[in-house]
């Protein structure tokens, strides 16, 4: 398949669950050993397998990774857990909390990537061998269980006084 678009928009996303990946790691390793730590285990593997699916999608419409919008998704992850971790240099709460939602907006944003491809499906038969039900429910689960953890954090961050 030779839609410019097409691989530019697959390759943002993908650029996207590289970022969102490398955010995840950074706030595991601020949770090691608690329940909110194995909650973000547990969605890193979820999102490393939902980037192998979009790869293997664009693998199978012959569409190239593009090398620097990989890397300028990793590199925006870095500059943005750098001004995570200047907002909040002592408990990491705030990190954490603000980290969940960059992550929950990311989701949201992959919850659209399915659906705008399903639509697209409707006249490219090339993109209609996936299950995009699947997918969609996915993310929303996945979004649900980040905004849980999410609100927690926000209880703990901004209802602090003093």
């Amino acid at each position: 398949m030779a839609n410019k678009q097409l691989a530019i928009y697959l390759n943002d996303h993908l650029a996207g669950a590289t970022g969102a990946l490398e955010l995840l790691s950074h706030l595991e390793k601020t949770s090691t050993d608690t329940a909110v730590g194995a909650a973000l285990t547990q969605l890193h593997a979820e999102i490393e397998g939902d980037r192998q699916m979009l790869e293997q999608l664009m693998e199978q419409l012959k569409i190239d990774v593009s090398i620097s919008r990989k890397v300028s998704g990793w590199l925006g992850e870095k500059l943005a857990y750098a001004k995570l971790q200047l907002d909040d240099t002592s408990s990491g709460s705030m990190r954490l909390f603000e980290g969940l939602e960059a992550l929950g907006l990311g989701i949201q944003g992959k919850r659209g990537l399915w659906q705008a491809l399903v639509v697209a499906s409707e006249f490219e038969a090339e993109l209609r061998h996936v299950q995009y039900d699947h997918l969609i429910q996915q993310a929303e689960d996945q979004h649900r269980r980040v905004e849980v953890l999410r609100l927690n954090a926000a209880k703990e961050v901004l209802a602090t006084t003093g």
